[in-house]
């Protein structure tokens, strides 16, 4: 059944000398499992935070995959807490005896689908966007103050992008684990249903028609590559590092 996913993704260094995001996904019958993650760190150590994250979570798929298999919406919540918790864990066997893992942040957006349930997990302000053709069903609420602004009703979701508090993150992954990523459940996936990961540097600077664009019965990955150009050309020169996967069943 997720074997037959379409799938399109993409990612860009932007304006910046480095891309510190990373993305991975795989898929068989039983389920799918998506991953963008956005590195914060200078010398390189993002890079690694991210790669790392993205390793652990999809070295441990198959462990974890068996214990999510047919169990109900509360233990599934625990079980997926669980593995980014391991994942964290291997970040840092990964690291090693490299003092900068300390220093290391990265962000996520984790998406699960099985027959039973959709899961996702996310910290930081990289976002998963449920899309049905005619609207935004949801998105991963960012663990940021612009966030906490919009929520206040103090600032528009227009008015995210150029914000000038929006890198101020209140939640990233880090091996040290100071803080612990955000898991939901939903109902399963169903046909015509689009899903998108993304990092900030790509859901900045994007409209909801954007989005709808993407959410098109007849939508491409000339279509998607389209809307990232459309983002660059609207940070004007300001462009972070965008990575974005898109699937739909």
């Amino acid at each position: 059944m997720f074997s037959n996913l379409e799938v399109y993704q993409l990612t860009s260094v932007g304006d910046r000398a480095l891309n510190q995001d990373c993305m991975a996904h795989t898929m068989c019958d039983e389920y799918a499992l998506f991953v963008v993650a956005d590195g914060l760190g200078g010398h390189q150590a993002g890079e690694k935070a991210s790669k790392f994250f993205c390793q652990g979570m999809f070295g441990l798929a198959a462990k974890y995959q068996q214990l999510l298999h047919n169990k109900p919406s509360a233990q599934a919540k625990v079980i997926l807490s669980a593995w980014v918790d391991a994942a964290v864990d291997e970040m840092k066997v990964l690291f090693a005896d490299n003092k900068e893992g300390l220093d290391s942040h990265t962000t996520c957006a984790v998406l699960y689908l099985d027959a039973n349930y959709t899961l996702t997990a996310h910290c930081g302000d990289s976002r998963v966007y449920r899309l049905s053709e005619q609207e935004v069903l949801w998105r991963t609420k960012d663990h940021s103050l612009i966030q906490q602004q919009l929520d206040d009703g103090t600032i528009s979701e227009r008015d995210m992008g150029l914000h000038p508090e929006q890198n101020q993150l209140l939640r990233t992954v880090n091996i040290v684990k100071n803080h612990t990523a955000e898991i939901n459940v939903y109902s399963p996936i169903k046909k015509g249903e689009t899903f998108v990961l993304c990092t900030d540097g790509f859901w900045e600077f994007i409209k909801e028609n954007d989005l709808l664009q993407l959410s098109a019965p007849h939508c491409s990955r000339g279509k998607l590559i389209k809307v990232a150009k459309m983002m660059h050309l609207r940070a004007r020169g300001k462009g972070d590092n965008l990575t974005v996967q898109w699937l739909r069943f």
